[in-house]
Parts: structure tokens; C-alpha cells; sequence
């Protein structure tokens, strides 16, 4: 059996002796007989079941002997790479420095602060900047434009709405109607009232009307009045139509509506102008339940607003369209009104109740007349003082003026 074996031919008797006769010599694989020597162990590991295992251990120790390359190719690497430091004895053994007997302050640089690195929100740079407002203590001068109400004035330099008629009772007579585009307006540094001077004043009586303390008017600034020069408050030493700002003055409004016209004497309204009736006999007594007085319910004007002296509410419409009574009653005052409110009728209720139709294009009742819930009394306008056409209404209880919008449906 052995010599039919091919593996146990001559040349394989010869290559062992051959490997014998090499003594120490490296196996090299690339020589065909030590690569046969390799494949006669290698079958020998297959034949014995150790092949696979063989293997296994070989790929094993073939990965570890490449991380040990690589651990020590890293180490070289960042050896090489380092600083290299001063051993601790050559740092020991460098000489101190000398001391001084006198230390000699540091000469440090001017501080200048980064502005890279200072944090914080950073600001943009704007070609149109806005200052901000600094407080005045003169009064200015403003021009009314097209659009400009007395509430709208008032709101662009923070005052009241009174405060801009106050200043200007000569041009506005208390009147936001009378406001009109073109006008110079006299704008007060606080909220208050602006008076002249008159000959025979005294600061007592002043300040006791708008309200304020005589103080308030000679310490305020933009009145440039110095105490030492003033005298007696009684007589003081201003000159006679000098204009004086009344820092938190107030007073009552002049106005130009009709008063409470009782229907036994409408001739109280005679100041008003020539509608003002004579003797009126009695009629009708109104329900004290109203309709509106014009066809739209909704404004085109101002509102109803005590603090800017208009008592009523100026109801859309257009010239032409037809003005209601709201009420039974009599009329007390039919015709011009020289105050502003042009052409102008008003009813007493006979019930404390007294309604006003005013900036009337025409109107078709007169003195005394009998009128009706619902009965055409005129005609919209804008005659007198008023910018377009609109129905000025108010009404009055008992003397009072109040708020038409809570008693219209």
C-alpha cells in the first residue's frame, strides 16, 4: 500500500533530506520543493482536522502583529510632533533674576476697549436717525393741512384735544369746526391754557380762574417772569397783553350752541342770531322715544365729545337728503345761526327734552310750529362752519347736553 502512496515517492525521500542537509535555513516557499514541503504539512493539518483551526490562528496573530504596527507607527508619530520640553532639572538650574531694591511699576499701554469684542446686540446704522424729543417750554407754531382734526393735532404732540382750543381761542373761538386748512395754530409745550394779559389783572384772580396757584404761572419757564421784578401779585409788573402759558389750567368753554330754550320765553336765544323766535304757544309733548333724524346712521364727522367742546354728533349725509324730528314738539329757533352753525331749527319736547338740527342747507318750519315724530323739518347742508355736508345734532334734558348716542335706536 505504501508504494502506490505518490506522496511516499523518491522525491519526497529527497526533499527531506534535502531540508535536513539546509540544517537552519529559512523555509522559502517560493522554492518548489520547500512550497511542497508547505502543502505536505498543510495536508497533513487538513487530514488531522487542525486546517480550519490553523487558519483561524493565523488571520488572528496576522491582525494583531497590524495593530501593533500601527500603535507603534501613532506613537512615533506624536512623539515626533510634540514640543520638546525642558526637563524640570534644566529649568531648576537656569539663574533667578536679579532683584531690585526698588520695584519698578509696570508701564502699561492706554486701555482702548474692542468694539469686536464687546457684547451685546449690535446696532445698525441708519441713514435717517430719530432724535429724541427734548422737553420745550416755548410755544410753537403749527399749519393745519388738509385732514387735520383737533383730536389729530393734539395726538402728534401729546396734548389733550382742549388744550389745542384753549391755546387758541382767538382763531378756534372753542369751535372745532372753525378749524380750517391753511390756519397757524398756537401749540403749548404742556397741557393747559394760554391767556393775555390784561391791564388791571392780578395773578391772585388769574390763577384762582384757570385753577392753578399764582406760583405755577411766574415759576413756569416760558413765561419768563422774574418774582424779584413782579411787585404785589395784585398789581404786578406785566405788560398788558402779554401772552402767558397756565401750566394745568383749565376753564369752562364759550360756546355757541343754543342754551335751554323754554317755550315760554325763546327769546333767551336771541344772542345766537336771527332764528331766535318771539312769543311761542304752547303744542305737542313729545313721547321721549326717539328715531334718528337723518336716513344714515353712522358719522361723517366729529362725535360727541365734551372735552373738545362739540355736544353733539355730526351725522352722515348728503346736501338735499331729508332731516326728521325725532319727536313731538314745538319749534323755538328757526333760522341762521351766527356762530358757526349756520342754518339751524330746535324743538322743545314739552317733556325736558330739547333736540338741535344744525348746518341745514334749508329748512321748512318756523317759529311756534307744531312738528311731529317723523315729520321733514329740513333739508342736510353745510352751511355755516362745517367742511361738508352733515347734520350736527344734539341733545339736551333738563338744561344738560348729553350723548345722542344713548337715546337713538
Amino acid at each position: 500500500m505504501l508504494e502506490d502512496n505518490p506522496l511516499n515517492q523518491t522525491p519526497v525521500a529527497h526533499a527531506e533530506s534535502s531540508d535536513s542537509a539546509a540544517g537552519q535555513d529559512n523555509p522559502d516557499l517560493s522554492d518548489p520543493q520547500k512550497a511542497s514541503r508547505f502543502l505536505l504539512i498543510w495536508e497533513d493539518l487538513r487530514q488531522a482536522g487542525l486546517a480550519e483551526t490553523a487558519l483561524r490562528l493565523g488571520t488572528h496573530a496576522l491582525l494583531l502583529a497590524l495593530i501593533l504596527i500601527v500603535a507603534w507607527g501613532m506613537r512615533r508619530f506624536y512623539r515626533f510632533t510634540q514640543a520638546e520640553v525642558q526637563p524640570r532639572e534644566a529649568a531648576l538650574a537656569a539663574a533667578p533674576p536679579t532683584p531690585t531694591a526698588t520695584p519698578i511699576p509696570a508701564q502699561l499701554p492706554p486701555y482702548q476697549a474692542r468694539m469686536d469684542a464687546i457684547a451685546g446686540i449690535p446696532r445698525q446704522v441708519l441713514l435717517d436717525t430719530t432724535l429724541p424729543s427734548l422737553p420745550r417750554s416755548e410755544v410753537s407754531k403749527y399749519t393745519v393741512v388738509k385732514g387735520d382734526t383737533v383730536f389729530g393735532i393734539a395726538e402728534k404732540f401729546g396734548l389733550n384735544p382742549e388744550t389745542i382750543l384753549w391755546g387758541n381761542y382767538f382763531t378756534l373761538r372753542d369751535d372745532p369746526h372753525n378749524l380750517k386748512e391753511g390756519q397757524e395754530l398756537n401749540i403749548l409745550p404742556v397741557n393747559g391754557t394760554y391767556y393775555e394779559w390784561q391791564a388791571g389783572d392780578g395773578l391772585n384772580g388769574v390763577a384762582n380762574f384757570f385753577g392753578v396757584s399764582p406760583d405755577d404761572i411766574v415759576n413756569y419757564p416760558g413765561n419768563n417772569l422774574n418774582p424779584e421784578e413782579l411787585g404785589d401779585y395784585s398789581h404786578p409788573n406785566i405788560e398788558p397783553s402779554t401772552l402767558l402759558i397756565v401750566p394745568g389750567g383749565r376753564r369752562e368753554f364759550i360756546t355757541w350752541s343754543a342754551p335751554s330754550i323754554p317755550r315760554d320765553n325763546p327769546s333767551v336765544a336771541s344772542v345766537l342770531g336771527p332764528g331766535a323766535c318771539g312769543q311761542v304757544v304752547d303744542g305737542p309733548v313729545g313721547a321721549g322715544v326717539f328715531i334718528w333724524p337723518a336716513n344714515n346712521h353712522f358719522l361723517s364727522g366729529f362725535d360727541y365729545s365734551p372735552s373738545t367742546n362739540h355736544p353733539g354728533i355730526d351725522i352722515d349725509g348728503e346736501t338735499g337728503d331729508p332731516v326728521y324730528a325725532v319727536d313731538n314738539g314745538v319749534v323755538v329757533y328757526a333760522g341762521w345761526n351766527n356762530w358757526g352753525y349756520g342754518y339751524m331749527i330746535v324743538i322743545n319736547h314739552g317733556n325736558g327734552w330739547q333736540t338741535l338740527y344744525a348746518h341745514l342747507s334749508a329748512y321748512n318750519m318756523a317759529c311756534g310750529q307744531s312738528v311731529f315724530q317723523g315729520n321733514v323739518i329740513g333739508a342736510i347742508g353745510s352751511s355755516g362752519n362745517a367742511t361738508g355736508s352733515h347734520l350736527h345734532f344734539e341733545m339736551m334734558y333738563n338744561g344738560t347736553k348729553v350723548n345722542p348716542w344713548n337715546y337713538l335706536p
